[in-house]
């Protein structure tokens, strides 16, 4: 129905616009004709001219659809002799029915008076002709306009979805070839827990849209689910700590924006270090904005150079960083430092929003 209804409005348009225009040229012709005390028989010359006007341009509307394929110029070349038929037709309608109405004193004396009776309605076919592209050329503008913020929308959606389910296998494959150690030394209660978690972990991670964005309590809830599987694997080696202001529960943010943060952190603070590391989630206000941080004690990254980190590295850092610059474009904030005390930390700040419409 949606891809009919452009057509159908265009089609009504029309119809609107030409019966309407019609109708008030043959109007203005009547009064033209009371305001200079023509017999009352006059209104048929009007009436008569703007039928034949009506009918004859239906013809020209025909030949402008088939041609208007070709470029302007050539359209041009094309439509003058059409346009010199229906000026005739016009005028010869005009001749007769004024032939009729005044008599043979009217006739004119010599060809030449033929050819102006003919021709002298060239400037209403060429009017007509010129608005009848010119609304053309404006709906077919419109159209390629609607199709490329269709054809930018789709793209739009299709990378968001590209970079929200890019699951790092880094992590999948560690889970299973951690269940696979537990099968092995027939620790299967353990093995049984992170499997369900891995599950719910998963089945979340790809039921939730991309295109919607979520609280920051679910995505926390998301986040544990994570936590989770990587406490299983991890025991007493892995702690984590959250300072989240109370405002910020509510606050709007793209879902499972910060599960590839606490991955990178685990995989490079927690996993390399023997005695593990700490994990510390933030969030605040300030300024109208909301500001997400994610930081580690661990080694840090000496190869940063400034806020990007060395190519081949951060895989899902850099995916998170273009998600954020696609949905909030410059109205965000990405930044990658070491902290002066150790371990690497990474700030987001986005507009605090804590309702309305997903952004997409």
């Amino acid at each position: 129905m949606s891809v009919r209804s452009p057509l159908l409005s265009s089609s009504r348009l029309f119809w609107l616009l030409h019966a309407g225009g019609w109708s008030a040229y043959f109007f203005s012709g009547y009064l033209y004709g009371l305001a200079h005390g023509k017999e009352g028989g006059y209104w048929k010359l009007p009436l008569a001219t703007a039928l034949a006007g009506f009918v004859v341009t239906l013809g020209l509307r025909q030949v402008m659809r088939a041609l208007w394929h070709l470029p302007p110029g050539k359209l041009v070349a094309a439509m003058v002799a059409p346009v010199l038929l229906a000026t005739a037709l016009m005028g010869t309608v005009f001749f007769l029915v004024l032939i009729d109405w005044c008599g043979e004193e009217c006739r004119p004396d010599n060809l030449l008076g033929y050819v102006a009776y003919t021709t002298s309605y060239v400037y209403v076919i060429l009017a007509w002709v010129g608005l009848y592209a010119g609304i053309k050329y404006y709906q077919q503008l419109q159209q390629q306009t609607r199709e490329a913020l269709a054809a930018t929308a789709m793209a739009h959606q299709a990378q968001l979805k590209m970079l929200r389910y890019q699951l790092n296998p880094h992590f999948l494959f560690n889970t299973l070839n951690a269940i696979s150690t537990l099968v092995l030394d027939r620790d299967m209660d353990t093995a049984n827990r992170i499997v369900q978690a891995l599950s719910a972990f998963l089945r979340h991670s790809l039921d939730a849209d991309p295109m919607q964005r979520v609280t920051l309590k679910q995505e926390m809830d998301a986040i544990n689910l994570y936590l989770g599987i990587e406490k299983l694997r991890f025991a007493e080696r892995l702690h984590v700590t959250t300072d989240i202001g109370p405002e910020c529960w509510s606050a709007l943010l793209p879902g499972l924006l910060l599960q590839p943060l606490v991955e990178n952190s685990i995989k490079h603070a927690v996993a390399r270090q023997v005695e593990g590391g700490t994990l510390t989630l933030s969030a605040r206000v300030a300024g109208g904005k909301l500001v997400l941080s994610v930081a580690d004690d661990g080694p840090g990254c000496p190869a940063l150079d400034g806020n990007d980190l060395p190519n081949g590295n951060g895989v899902g850092l850099v995916n998170t960083r273009e998600r954020l610059r696609v949905l909030y474009g410059s109205d965000q904030s990405f930044e990658i430092r070491n902290r002066p005390e150790g371990g690497l930390v990474v700030t987001i700040v986005l507009p605090f929003e804590t309702g309305g419409a997903p952004r997409g």
